[in-house]
């Protein structure tokens, strides 16, 4: 950092910073972690306790949010106020937008995105798990806490459950409050926590030896996160601390030379038109010529930012903010998705899927004309569903029935779904992280899939050969 010295000409500090930028930038991997769990599990106060522990927030600005926590009697939260950040967050103590902040450990640069756990505002937590790599399941160990946010109605099994959808391949299950009267780092209460969890998390697509780990802590006084438990705290535990586990969590790698695909999650005007969102696939250079997808927008790339500081390019995994050229913010909706003008993304208003039933609402059936809200990558649309073509045998994984009538929770079908505007997808098979979503139907998802194919597509294949 000594080279930004305040006596060189400004020229050169910028040419030294942009060099810097991109020797950092190749140096760390970059993830994004998405916090998820029950509304009082923690989540945030774990947050805030991994920002401070890794120097990015310093003592006075702890101080000052204990004593607002302090003022709003609510002592225990002051470690929440760094990641929620409006007033009605902080009057709640419950996270509603996702949070961003940054955070590194040797090996990676982290962005954590804070998702929020109150049932209501599950919608942001689609938002938040949909750009996240690896997913922190903060669980509270307290007695009766843990066992509300994980029967039926809690947002322990939700979460879970999205974060697969949403493509979270590998996640760790933090096993908060094991400092709480009730738990005093007893094993009994870990190992029953995690008996429990274990077969659900099977059940929803995990592969627990291999992309699960489960870690006790203490988020509120940062016990095994930074550094590992000592024995005088707690004798049975010889694992890692929450930084090593992140550290060294293997994440499948995306294609830098693949085509370019970001989906947008925001717009706004910033000396011209400014988009925000992460690079799934490919790379980005200031000066491309790039279209945006549905409406087949030309645009051109003016400056690139990841967080802070301008970069000249950008790879795979990276959240960004690109400023265009050729658009103005009016014409972009969240959804829509800066790629590749020679490969652009398929736009379609129909496709077809496979879905999992997870839970309707009372009395509902699952038939044709069943209407739900999509969600896929950051487009939010009204769909419906059109045909069920067959029910699958999961255990065989072949159709044991074929055009059924209906069908019940835990089913698992093919179907052909239609959104009345053009959406942007990719088929499960060719892009996981833009081919996959959930149905939710007042407020509950009721079922995740994978786009399988695009008729639209491929009616235009036929014509066109």
């Amino acid at each position: 950092m000594g080279s930004r010295d305040a006596v060189e000409p400004v020229q050169k500090v910028k040419e030294k910073k942009e060099e810097h930028d991109e020797v950092e930038m190749n140096k760390k991997r970059h993830l994004n972690v998405v916090f998820i769990g029950h509304v009082d599990a923690g989540k945030s106060t774990t947050g805030g306790q991994i920002l401070f522990l890794s120097g990015q927030v310093d003592d006075r600005t702890i101080q000052k949010y204990e004593k607002e926590a302090k003022d709003k009697s609510r002592e225990s939260w002051y470690m929440a106020f760094i990641m929620d950040t409006n007033e009605e967050e902080r009057a709640k103590g419950k996270t509603i937008e996702v949070g961003r902040a940054h955070f590194e450990t040797e090996t990676t640069r982290f962005t954590i995105l804070d998702a929020p756990g109150h049932k209501s505002y599950v919608p942001n937590m689609i938002s938040g798990a949909s750009q996240a790599d690896i997913g922190v399941l903060v669980i509270s160990a307290r007695k009766g806490e843990f066992e509300t946010g994980y029967e039926r109605g809690g947002q322990t099994r939700e979460h879970v459950q999205l974060a697969k959808t949403l493509g979270v391949s590998k996640l760790l299950v933090v096993v908060n409050k094991m400092d709480d009267l009730t738990v005093n780092w007893s094993k009994e209460r870990y190992d029953e926590i995690e008996s429990k969890m274990v077969p659900f998390l099977k059940t929803s697509g995990y592969n627990v030896k291999k992309d699960v780990q489960f870690i006790p802590i203490s988020g509120l006084l940062g016990t095994n996160m930074k550094t590992r438990l000592s024995k005088e705290t707690c004798s049975w535990w010889d694992g890692p601390c929450l930084f090593e586990a992140l550290d060294s969590i293997e994440v499948p790698l995306r294609d830098p030379k693949g085509p370019f695909r970001l989906p947008i999650i925001d717009k706004f005007k910033d000396m011209g038109t400014t988009v925000m969102g992460k690079v799934e696939s490919g790379s980005v250079h200031e000066g491309d010529s790039l279209i945006i997808m549905p409406n087949k927008a030309q645009v051109k790339v003016i400056a690139i930012f990841i967080d802070e500081d301008r970069v000249k390019y950008a790879g795979p995994g990276e959240n960004l903010r690109v400023r265009l050229s050729g658009i103005d913010d009016e014409d972009i909706l969240a959804g829509f998705v800066l790629s590749s003008v020679a490969n652009p993304i398929p736009a379609v208003t129909e496709f077809y899927a496979q879905l999992q039933i997870l839970e309707l609402l009372e009395n509902a059936i699952f038939t044709p004309g069943y209407k739900a809200v999509l969600h896929i990558h950051s487009v939010v649309e009204e769909c419906e569903i059109v045909d069920l073509l067959e029910e699958i045998d999961m255990k065989t994984k072949k159709p044991k029935k074929k055009k059924p009538l209906f069908v019940k929770n835990g089913a698992v079908i093919k179907c052909r779904i239609q959104v009345t505007n053009l959406i942007c997808m990719e088929k499960f098979s060719d892009f996981p992280q833009l081919g996959r979503f959930t149905l939710r139907t007042e407020g509950k998802t009721i079922a995740v899939g994978k786009v399988i194919d695009a008729p639209s597509k491929k009616s235009k294949r036929s014509s066109t050969n």
